[in-house]
C-alpha cells in the first residue's frame, strides 16, 4: 500500500515545457497553417481547377474574344465566368498588358 500523497510516477515539471512550442516553432506552426488555409481557399476560389495557360491581355481583346478564341466549341459565357473565377476578378474588365490564367478546356 502507498502512503497518501506518493506516487510510483514522477510530476511531470512546469517548466520543462512538456511539449509546448514555444517562440520560433510556434510562429513557424502558425505561419505555415495560414499559407496552406490560404492555398486551400485560392483553390475553392478558382473552382477547384487548375489553370492550364496564360494569356497576356492585347488591345482590342475583351473576355469574351478571349473565352471564344481559346474555347471555340464551349459555351462563351461559363468560359468568361471559369477565367473571371480563376484571376479574382470582380467583372469583366480586363487591362492591356495584364496576364490571365486560363482555366483547362473541357
Amino acid at each position: 500500500m502507498y502512503a497518501a500523497g506518493l506516487s510510483t510516477r514522477p510530476l511531470r515539471s512546469a517548466h520543462r515545457g512538456g511539449g509546448r512550442v514555444h517562440g520560433l516553432g510556434r510562429w513557424v506552426l502558425v505561419t505555415g497553417a495560414l499559407v496552406g488555409a490560404s492555398l486551400a481557399l485560392a483553390r475553392v476560389a478558382a473552382g477547384a481547377t487548375a489553370p492550364v495557360g496564360v494569356v497576356v491581355v492585347q488591345p482590342g481583346d475583351s473576355l469574351w474574344s478571349i473565352a471564344a478564341a481559346r474555347y471555340p466549341s464551349d459555351d462563351t459565357r461559363e468560359r468568361v465566368d471559369a477565367i473571371e473565377r480563376l484571376n479574382g476578378l470582380s467583372g469583366p474588365t480586363i487591362i492591356v498588358g495584364e496576364s490571365l490564367l486560363l482555366p483547362p478546356g473541357s
